[in-house]
């Protein structure tokens, strides 16, 4: 049963317009999570779409251990579909393992998805999380549900976040040439949940290979912030500045 208020968002101005994007929320999170940037979005111009991810925004607050990847491919292929209807130009913008799944799409529709930015995405764990000899062993014997599940210290699902390992892992080599026309990353200095080198790695090659304009945004130090750069509570005074932020990356302004 989905929470109250915890379900999938489109914000329409009731036509298809100039310019449409798509945003997915972060593991254990829900649409909900994104409702200031959605708003944001919307009052410039665009159509939103915010979708919610297989097993998150639940009364039951661990279904999102059920995720599958072909589960969240799907979604994320669905969703951006319905993006697509409703602006000549579409883009998505991803949190953390919604990142990975916003890469996903850029490469696998890349005539579709032409603005790319993702916010601390979950590449890979952080070493201090997961030692990197053992990411493989965490993304097959958990990811093919192998060993009996585990939780972090932040409550991470371990089969749960396989999941979003094996995407990324999928992801290939050699990304496409007629990929988005914008990319950017972003991440937090105090962030030890995912890989700071992969997070901005993996879009500057996805960039170099489009040719598409690029930023890699490092936050601040004084923020003090960690994992979580997108939820109000977790931003305090400093929300609407970082809401405006990002949304001028996505803009390339």
């Amino acid at each position: 049963m989905i929470a109250d208020g915890h379900d999938t968002r489109v914000l329409s101005h009731g036509r298809r317009r100039a310019r449409s994007v798509l945003l997915l929320h972060g593991y254990t999170h829900s649409p909900a999570q994104l409702d200031p940037l959605a708003a944001l979005f919307f009052a410039r111009g665009y159509n939103v779409v915010v979708p919610r991810a297989p097993g998150h925004g639940l009364v039951d607050p661990d279904g999102h251990a059920t995720v599958t990847a072909a589960g969240l491919r799907a979604y994320a292929a669905e969703a951006l579909d319905t993006a697509a209807a409703l602006g000549a130009e579409t883009g998505v913008l991803g949190v953390s393992g919604g990142g990975v799944l916003a890469t996903w799409l850029a490469v696998r529709r890349p005539e579709t998805v032409r603005r790319l930015v993702v916010l601390a995405p979950l590449y890979a764990p952080h070493p201090s999380q997961v030692p990197p000899a053992a990411r493989v062993a965490l993304r097959v014997l958990h990811g093919r549900r192998l060993l009996p599940d585990r939780r972090s210290s932040r409550g991470y699902s371990y089969r749960a976040v396989a999941q979003y390992l094996r995407i990324a892992s999928a992801l290939p080599r050699a990304f496409p040439a007629n990929g988005p026309a914008r990319v950017a990353a972003v991440l937090a200095p105090g962030d030890t949940t995912v890989d700071g080198k992969l997070a901005f790695e993996l879009p500057e090659r996805l960039a170099r290979a489009a040719g598409a304009s690029l930023t890699l945004d490092t936050l601040p130090s004084h923020l003090g912030l960690a994992h979580d750069i997108i939820s109000r509570h977790r931003l305090g005074e400093h929300a609407d500045v970082l809401y405006e932020r990002y949304a001028a990356l996505y803009e390339d302004a």
